[in-house]
């Protein structure tokens, strides 16, 4: 038997045997073999190789035996020792007939075996078992296989028949079978590009699909690297991870990888996997490379990501734009929202006469009517960029040529695409109309510098709808702006013009709307104070607030405040002139007033809130005589005393019901103030918001008012600083006054008894006072109406009489009677002989009236002073008026 070595190869390793036994066989395909990635090998070095190189019988199971004369096995390889696991020592002189093959088959192995003994070669499939262990018991059988064999007949050196059998285990087969079809199928059938990479990094082998991309055939890829394919600096990065996964054996997954393809300039992406692929031995003997193209994926996704970007977007414009009703502000707003994310340079330019409040902006025909820009924002630099426009800065006014784009897109109200200058920095900009409810508002341009990704469709029409969310609201601004600019111009209006004056004391006062209390637009509400003069050298101070803001609030604040200064003129008393302002409130929200209201509040009916007109206020009338004030409550805050010397105090005034409630009596209550005392009426907004109860500002008042004899200016302003008068939730009225009573020198005051003779004494009372009060000029004039109002007194008047004369800024004659018929003026005929008294005190005095008491009437009258710039009515001349 020459032909298989007499004895088993002493090689530890069996594949080292198997080489042996198949060296030619290597020395014919080593050019076709990979071996350590060395290429292909010449046939006589493939025994000399400083590694074992790879071997298709390291995947295949091959294994040899001989059978002698006898057909008892006299060889036994290693390989066998493998496949069968019996060593040579047992194997050597079994029967491989009794050994391997069930009894049911073995009388037709004998025959097979006579014949291959008797010199006939045979290949067949042969099933077998493996023979049990001795160890083992009876009955135990060993594992079962299947094996192709082919058996060469051969001759001993005696010349006896024998033979030799090459196994190969059918399973083995079969598996590479399988393997093969794969990995032809990836090759020719994967729809994924497929590469076969060697240590070297080059391309050992190529699938068609990959040829398909690429051109060529897959053999033409043969030796190619990825150099080939791919721009240096993505192929410097695919070679590191490639050495990498060479490396350490890590797959990589899902690795982007960017490029061309031949004949195209569209830039494409794949997806690779890449895995180290090892030998059957598993020796690594290259990278595996499994690519998917993804451009439309990644273009799906750019999509998908603007889309949702795009709505993001949208999402917080609504939510930070018109946040405020300033113009100025919404404009802001909406850059904030657009720089960065949408664009890197934008502005904003509203027409100027929408800014200056005119009933409707001026979209002038032709685009060209004057803006001014609100806003600017820049994400790339704070100064303007060539290409952008015409720079003008942010407050700026400014006009479009009417041949420009921009005047074009005020004029259609289209959106205009408008490229950047050569050289600048922009490269495009949309100029973009703000058009709300069909009116052109102005202009908002958004800009991207050279580099970003230039407008598309998609953002063009992105930018159409975040122009028209904000001019929606930058013309819901403008509304308000215009409402609140009216509100406000009306509550000022009605409130008392400059600095009140009072005799007997000193006034200063401080008004607040909301918006200038916060620095920002809101409804103005229905605080209001006043001061009016009464006769008799009084003064009332009022001081009140209606319910609820805005224009309406406003219109029933001048209603109420007329109303109080009518019912002021009549000279009623505190707790009555509340008493008619609530029937008036009540009657405010009910069409035919205050007889509708007073009958509807007869009959039950569902109340309508939104009809309904509340206010609270407080009254207060002070005599500088006698230095007493009388207060009247309807639901207001009470007012503030601050005493020479002692702390301030809120005065115990009874509350009663706000106005516009009806069905309670309002009480008074008369309080004596000190000379130098200090007065303050308010408003619940200068006490009270959101961040500090009513308690505590009421506290933080009392507490601010320390210092009652410095000037009123200061005091006020003393006040407003300290307390929380920013927050701009309400309006604030602050009324002060620091009393100083009429000097008693300044006072004439007598009792005359009901006669005749007093009509005489009255005159020389008056001619006295006057002459020492040096009014010399009005001696005449106070005898002849002193004269006429003692005369109805004892004419028409009951009980003893009193005279009063008052010096302040004006001299006031007061008659006082416990009559209670009110003297009533008419014009007498021409044949009446009496009834021209009081048409004579009308004509000579600068005012007169009369007013009920505790224990009567007052009939009075008022002259000017000498210096005080009006002239004096010559008696005469008066006299002979009347006839």
């Amino acid at each position: 038997m020459s032909e298989i070595p007499a004895k088993a190869t002493e090689s530890e390793d069996p594949s080292d045997g198997a080489r042996a036994e198949t060296a030619s066989v290597l020395a014919c395909d080593a050019g076709h073999t990979l071996a350590d990635g060395e290429g292909e090998v010449p046939a006589g070095d493939a025994l000399w190789q400083s590694s074992p190189p790879g071997s298709i019988y390291d995947y295949i199971r091959v294994a040899s035996f001989s059978i002698g004369p006898d057909g008892l096995v006299d060889q036994w390889s290693l390989r066998a020792e493998q496949i069968f696991g019996i060593r040579a020592d047992r194997a050597v002189g079994m029967d491989p007939i009794d050994a391997f093959v069930d009894p049911d088959r073995r009388e037709r192995g004998q025959r097979k075996m006579a014949e291959i003994l008797d010199g006939r070669e045979w290949t067949g499939v042969v099933p077998f078992r493996i023979p049990a262990s001795p160890d083992a018991g009876d009955g135990a059988r060993g594992e079962q296989g299947l094996a192709e064999v082919y058996v060469m007949p051969t001759r001993t050196q005696e010349g006896e028949k024998a033979a030799v059998c090459i196994v190969v285990d059918v399973r083995t087969l079969r598996s590479i079978e399988t393997d093969l079809a794969a990995s032809q199928a990836i090759f020719g059938q994967s729809p994924f590009g497929f590469l076969l990479i060697d240590p070297e990094l080059r391309v050992r082998r190529a699938n068609e699909r990959f040829a398909s991309i690429f051109g060529g055939t897959p053999d033409d890829h043969r030796g190619k690297g990825v150099h080939d394919y791919l721009p240096r600096p993505e192929a410097e990065r695919v070679s590191a991870v490639l050495r990498r996964v060479l490396e350490t054996g890590d797959s990589i997954t899902d690795m982007h990888v960017t490029g061309f393809v031949p004949g195209s300039e569209e830039r494409r992406h794949w997806s690779v996997n890449l895995y180290r692929v090892h030998s059957g031995s598993g020796r690594p003997i290259g990278i595996a490379w499994l690519g998917t193209d993804i451009t439309a994926r990644r273009a799906a996704a750019r999509e998908a990501a603007a889309a949702r970007r795009n709505l993001a977007l949208l999402n917080e414009a609504g939510a930070r734009i018109g946040n405020s009703l300033d113009l100025e502000t919404t404009a802001r707003e909406l850059l904030d929202v657009v720089v960065p994310g949408f664009c890197d340079l934008a502005t904003v330019d509203l027409y100027q006469g929408l800014l200056a409040g005119d009933e409707t902006p001026p979209g002038l025909a032709d685009g060209s009517a004057e803006l001014r820009r609100v806003a600017f924002s820049s994400a790339v630099s704070d100064g303007p960029l060539t290409g952008s426009g015409t720079d003008v800065a942010v407050g700026a006014v400014h006009h479009f040529p009417f041949n420009s784009p921009h005047a074009d897109a005020l004029r259609t109200a289209r959106p205009a695409s408008i490229p950047g200058e050569e050289g600048g920095l922009v490269q495009s900009t949309l100029a973009i109309p703000m058009v709300a409810h069909d009116t052109v508002v102005g202009l908002a341009q958004f800009s991207r510098t050279k580099g970003s990704e230039p407008f598309g469709d998609r953002d063009r029409d992105l930018a159409v709808e975040l122009a028209a969310r904000a001019a929606v609201c930058i013309d819901n601004a403008r509304l308000y702006r215009r409402e609140h600019e009216r509100a406000l111009m009306l509550q000022r209006s009605l409130l008392p013009p400059g600095d009140p004056v009072a005799s007997g004391l000193d006034i200063a006062c401080r008004y607040l709307p909301g918006s200038v209390a916060s620095g920002r637009p809101s409804e103005v509400g229905g605080d209001w104070f006043d001061v009016i003069e009464l006769p008799g050298h009084r003064t009332a101070l009022v001081v009140g607030d209606v319910m609820g803001r805005g224009l309406r609030a406003a219109v029933a604040m001048g209603e109420l405040r007329t109303a109080v200064r009518t019912l002021a003129l009549l000279d009623l008393e505190p707790a009555e002139v509340l008493s008619a302002l609530d029937e008036i409130a009540r009657g405010l929200g009910t069409p035919g007033g205050v007889q509708q209201a007073t009958r509807a509040a007869r009959r039950p009916r569902e109340a309508d809130l939104s009809e309904v007109y509340l206010a609270t206020c407080v009254y207060a009338v002070y005599d500088s005589v006698t230095r007493r004030c009388t207060f009247a409550n309807a639901g207001h805050l009470p007012p503030v005393l601050v005493e020479p010397g002692e702390p301030a105090l809120m005065l115990d005034v009874p509350p009663g019901m706000p106005l516009g409630v009806g069905g309670e009596p309002f009480e008074e209550v008369e309080v004596e103030l000190p000379e130098g005392a200090l007065l303050a009426l308010y408003t619940d907004g200068l006490v009270e918001s959101r961040d500090h109860p009513l308690d505590e500002g009421l506290q933080a008042f009392v507490g601010a008012l320390t210092d009652p004899t410095s000037p009123l200016e200061d005091v006020c302003d003393h006040v407003l600083n300290t307390l929380d008068t920013h927050h701009g939730e309400d309006d604030i009225a602050l009324l002060m006054a620091r009393v100083q009573g009429l000097p008693a020198d300044s006072v004439g005051d007598w009792t005359l008894p009901r006669e005749p003779r007093s009509v005489g004494r009255a005159r020389e009372y008056a001619r006295g006072q006057l002459l020492s009060w040096d009014l010399e000029p009005l001696v005449d004039t106070t005898e002849l109406l002193v004269s006429e109002l003692v005369t109805n007194a004892l004419r028409y008047g009951e009980g003893e009489i009193r005279l009063r004369l008052l010096l302040d800024r004006t001299l006031v004659c007061e008659v006082w009677d416990s009559g209670l018929v009110q003297p009533r003026r008419r014009r007498a005929r021409d044949t009446d002989e009496g009834g021209r008294g009081l048409q004579l005190v009308g004509l000579l005095s600068a005012a007169w009236g009369s007013r009920r008491t505790p224990r009567g009437k007052t009939v009075w009258f008022e002259l000017p002073l000498p210096d005080g710039g009006s002239g004096l009515a010559d008696p005469a001349e008066a006299l002979l008026s009347l006839f």
